[in-house]
């Protein structure tokens, strides 16, 4: 007897699941053969690039390379270690990294960067709004585009000038003053730490304050906003990751949207509780001149939308989901940058004791040798910080030497690069600028590898002074870095309220033994940078502080 079941004949399903995978072989391999011939035309051509295979692409040579550096190094550093490997490659030249990311040209000259940054500005690579998308939400300035872009990084403009930043100064102090009293704990306790958790947790309470006006209380405790934002860091994918299994995670979308609630939710909170406050002083409220960013955008907004604030209740939806994306960009991009760059400049003081005397030198000689009235002095009359010619070229060429962060934007059809009359084709492709080759290249900076902050001090014409457009931490072009600003203000008074209080001491090889390992370095930088959301120390730079 035979019974008529649901589970007696499955062969459909196989067949049907067999018709898949065959689906999905057909359509890898037609990509990776039209993908590889775009490469093959392109040597035809004369286009430089190092040696391609037509099955595996570029993937062969990056491998090669990520055996003969740490594994966990920027991607940043392909572009040096392939030129040490094949040192006839003409700038710029094509990586083939399919089906891992984009094909790129990689961009290490500032002639060739501007052409696509500033002459004109190509649109921002996908694959940055995939990876930014946990973090930021996916309308965001770093990735929206057209009309829409421009609209909203008018609308907040006024709020990163550098003459409405001074008005947030006092502030500033406080949240610094915070960071020194942690330093001051770690003295005594005279043991190893993580640099990079404290610089982490005194930048997202500056820019939670520049922006929001909101005490993040990050350097005391954790709120669900910070916590949600540092998991989302952490399950971030590495960009030199070739493991299928690691790249695409397939737990990481449910954690992505876990911490985006949890962050979203923290957020509407903040902006609700702001509004009501904003509504609550009236006409004291418009102004007062140390308003937030985001008062100064709400300003912009409802001006520019015909808008009574008295007759909206609450905040306008559309300026507040906006407004949640552009935040969590602010606290992210604006707290992890300026967080890793304080890491190096302590490490290169440290370094170079010749150029810390003379810092300390001229914060002598601005805020007298009484440290206990320095941030009393920035407080009251916040410009004195503009005095600091020395502690801004000492914060450049730390971002010279380790940039925080490049640009990637995509090709067009047509759209071609123009070097020494010839002509590179970019559709298809990512551009992009590396900053640190640029920062590095002997050619445009003499000593390059050296830390000498007297070349932003020297007159025009010297053989220190810089090319013009060779840095480029922040890139030029109209969608440059919005937050520069603050970074060298915060940047300034950090080391105005440190620096001469505090000796901070890099312990890698104290941290290696204790990990048990041998010390991993980049053409010997121990402290070489890593891909963790932007480039950060290795290990978090791991030191030691002492009273000075």
């Amino acid at each position: 007897m035979y019974f008529n079941t649901p589970f007696m004949d499955i062969r459909p399903i196989v067949v049907g699941l067999g018709f898949l995978v065959l689906g999905f072989a057909v359509t890898f391999l037609v990509k990776l053969y039209k993908t590889r011939m775009v490469f093959v035309r392109l040597r035809r051509q004369g286009m430089p690039m190092p040696p391609h295979s037509f099955l595996f692409g570029h993937l062969g040579i990056i491998n090669d390379i990520l055996q003969s550096i740490p594994d966990d190094c920027h991607p940043h550093y392909y572009l040096d270690a392939i030129r040490q490997e094949y040192p006839d490659l003409s700038d710029p030249f094509y990586l083939d990294f399919w089906p891992f990311s984009s094909s790129m040209i990689l961009v290490g000259t500032p002639d060739v960067a501007s052409q696509f940054t500033q002459e004109r500005s190509l649109p921002k690579l996908e694959d940055l709004r995939i990876y930014m998308e946990p973090l930021t939400g996916e309308k965001n300035l770093l990735t929206m585009e057209g009309k829409e872009w421009k609209t909203w990084r008018g609308i907040y403009n006024p709020g990163f000038a550098a003459s409405h930043l001074m008005t947030l100064v006092p502030g500033i102090v406080e949240d610094v003053l915070d960071f020194s009293e942690t330093l001051k704990k770690y003295a005594n306790l005279a043991g190893m730490f993580k640099l990079e958790e404290l610089t982490n947790r005194v930048t997202v309470d500056i820019i939670g304050r520049v922006v929001l006006d909101t005490k993040m209380n990050a350097q005391h405790s954790e709120n669900d906003f910070l916590a949600g934002m540092r998991s989302q860091v952490k399950w971030l994918p590495i960009g030199n990751e070739i493991n299928p299994l690691k790249k695409w995670n397939p737990i990481r979308p449910f954690v992505f949207r876990y911490n985006t609630r949890r962050m979203d939710r923290w957020l509407s909170s903040a902006l609700d509780e702001r509004f009501a406050l904003r509504q609550g002083l009236g006409e004291a409220a418009m102004l007062k001149r140390s308003k937030p960013v985001i008062d100064l955008a709400l300003d912009t907004y409802l001006l520019d939308q015909g808008l009574n604030e008295k007759c909206v209740r609450p905040m306008e939806d559309t300026f507040k989901a906006m407004s949640m994306n552009q935040i969590k960009l602010f606290l992210f991009a604006g707290h992890d940058t300026t967080s890793s760059t304080l890491c190096y400049m302590y490490y290169l003081l440290q370094k170079n004791p010749e150029i810390q005397k003379k810092l300390h030198a001229e914060l002598d000689d601005v805020f007298g040798t009484d440290l206990t009235k320095t941030a009393s002095l920035i407080t009251e009359n916040p410009h004195i910080l503009n005095k600091l010619s020395y502690t801004v070229a000492v914060v450049k060429e730390t971002l010279r030497l380790f940039a925080p962060a490049s640009s990637v934007r995509v090709g067009e059809p047509d759209f071609f690069l123009n070097v020494n009359g010839v002509q590179y084709p970019t559709e298809g492709f990512g551009i992009w600028s590396v900053a640190r080759a640029s920062h590095h290249n002997p050619t445009l900076w003499p000593e390059a590898e050296a830390f000498i902050p007297e070349r932003w001090l020297v007159p025009e014409g010297d053989p220190l002074y810089p090319v013009k457009g060779a840095f480029r931490p922040f890139e030029f072009g109209p969608r440059n870095c919005i937050g520069q600003e603050v970074v060298m203000l915060e940047t300034r008074i950090i080391m105005a309220l440190t620096v001469r209080e505090f000796i901070v001491e890099p312990s890698y090889a104290e941290f290696d033994r204790r990990m048990g390992r041998v010390s991993k370095t980049f053409h010997g930088e121990r402290a070489y940078q890593v891909l963790s959301g932007s480039a950060k120390a290795a290990d978090g730079m791991p030191c030691r502080v002492r009273m000075r």
